[in-house]
């Protein structure tokens, strides 16, 4: 998400160059929305932000402030309704709502305001529609998110806009990222930015001032930025989305004041210490698994060196929307290099395996290509329960490490070997004392009510295992 106020500038083209920034958080639909102050106008479409968005389209989006979306979806189908901003013609001109997370009460909020259990597009939708609800007794966003803020459970990070002002929010545990964002010197702003990452606020040269606070609404109008507050029903400890680090941002962001790059080389500093291999070269997959296989490396002493070339132009294989999908882009995006692997026992750094997709494809082109040994070494824990805060991983099912073994795992993959660094050493990794995380991936520790009663699971197929699956419903 993307969102700018800046009197005076081009804010569709700083739009369109910040979703550009944050491309890998969601590569199926792109949109912004505009204000002039009298009119919000919204053009959104399938397709990554190129491909939505040419100089033309952008010509014609005047204003002084805008937000931007890339979707990623986790609730709803793939397609043109589930695409953002959300848009609700009420009040002055309406007001736009870009959202990150996923929310937990869906179907009770839907049937709060009266919407037909046919009719949920998405949760953004949802909470569009509760904001609508409330401005014909308030004509005012802010005191519209106000009332409805509290009655939202689960993950929402939220860039929402009136024809005359931007806003920025956070849930109370502060599952997913957003950050403030300042054009213009301290003395003499020109205007603030707000984005899911903090790289985003660079590419636009706009300067990092701070986090937006778990719990916080930010709004931004001419007099700048200041916080609203908000009745919270409860006081909860922050809970950062653990994968963040691993896999979901860029290395060059920001998070719990870390640079993601550093946090993901010690991984693999701290893997190669815990789960050490007799190894010829150590490789990782690119993009996310390179860090902690430098750091692997550097801590083991083996050589590091390249045994995949990646193919630019094809983009996240984890948040393709569909299994086929994903298996075509893990073809098409990787190639090995024949010369530097042959014969060779090697270390495979990867950042996780939610599916095994990207990795079984990777072990059967090495060993094509004539390793001699491959040893599966993961920078993060293995990833036993599914997602409900806005990663798609809806059902246990779908995940490699639900009910199996060690062993069984690198069978089923073709490895060698495998290990996965420990929750312990991940935390450690990260470095940041205190703070809190999300890690129920790894561990089932989920911190709100979540659709279904998560209750362990054995190692081994098991009838409990099986019912577990059974019974959880696609969200």
């Amino acid at each position: 998400m993307f969102g700018v106020y800046a009197p005076g500038m081009r804010v569709a083209n700083l739009t369109f160059d910040g979703l550009f920034a944050l491309q890998h958080r969601g590569q199926e639909s792109a949109g912004m929305a505009v204000s002039d102050g009298e009119t919000v106008t919204v053009v959104k479409d399938m397709g990554l932000v190129a491909t939505v968005f040419d100089e033309r389209t952008l010509s014609g989006l005047d204003g002084h402030l805008a937000i931007g979306h890339t979707r990623y979806s986790t609730h709803g189908a793939s397609d043109w309704a589930g695409a953002q901003p959300v848009y609700r013609p009420v009040g002055k001109a309406g007001f736009a709502l870009g959202h990150n997370g996923n929310l937990t009460n869906t179907r009770a909020l839907a049937e709060k305001v009266g919407m037909l259990p046919g009719s949920i597009a998405t949760d953004s939708e949802v909470v569009a529609e509760l904001l609508a609800h409330s401005f014909p007794e308030t004509e005012d966003l802010a005191t519209a998110l106000q009332a409805a803020l509290p009655l939202l459970e689960g993950a929402f990070s939220f860039v929402l806009m009136s024809s005359e002002r931007l806003f920025g929010v956070r849930d109370p545990f502060g599952f997913r990222p957003l950050c403030l964002g300042r054009l213009g010197p301290a003395d003499a702003p020109r205007g603030w930015v707000l984005a899911s990452e903090s790289p985003a606020l660079r590419v636009i040269g706009a300067s990092f001032v701070r986090e937006v606070a778990p719990g916080e609404l930010v709004v931004i109008d001419g007099d700048g930025p200041h916080s609203v507050e908000i009745p919270w029903l409860r006081d909860v400890e922050p809970r950062l989305c653990i994968f963040e680090f691993a896999y979901i941002a860029r290395p060059d962001s920001r998070l719990y004041g870390k640079e993601v790059h550093e946090t993901r080389c010690r991984m693999g500093e701290l893997l190669a210490l815990q789960a050490p291999a007799e190894a010829d070269m150590v490789m990782g997959v690119p993009e996310s698994g390179v860090p902690a296989a430098e750091g692997f490396a550097r801590a083991s002493g083996i050589p590091y060196g390249q045994g995949l070339v990646k193919n630019r132009y094809i983009g996240r294989s984890f948040i393709a929307p569909d299994q086929r999908v994903r298996d075509d882009a893990v073809r098409r995006k990787l190639n090995p290099l024949a010369d530097a692997i042959a014969e060779k026992r090697l270390v495979v750094v990867d950042d996780s395996i939610v599916r095994g997709t990207t990795q079984r494809s990777v072990i059967r082109m090495l060993r094509e290509a004539g390793a001699a040994e491959v040893h599966l070494r993961i920078s993060s824990p293995p990833w036993r329960w599914p997602c409900f805060y806005g990663i798609d991983t809806p059902s246990h099912e779908e995940l490699l490490a639900t009910d199996r073994t060690i062993e069984e795992m690198a069978d089923i993959l073709g490895a060698d070997s495998l290990a996965y660094i420990s929750i312990e050493n991940l935390r450690t990794a990260i470095g940041v004392g205190d703070a809190g995380f999300c890690d129920a991936c790894f561990t089932g520790d989920y911190p709100t009510s979540v659709p279904v009663t998560a209750t362990p699971v054995t190692l081994g197929r098991t009838d409990e295992a099986s019912a577990f699956q059974a019974a959880l419903p696609g969200v």
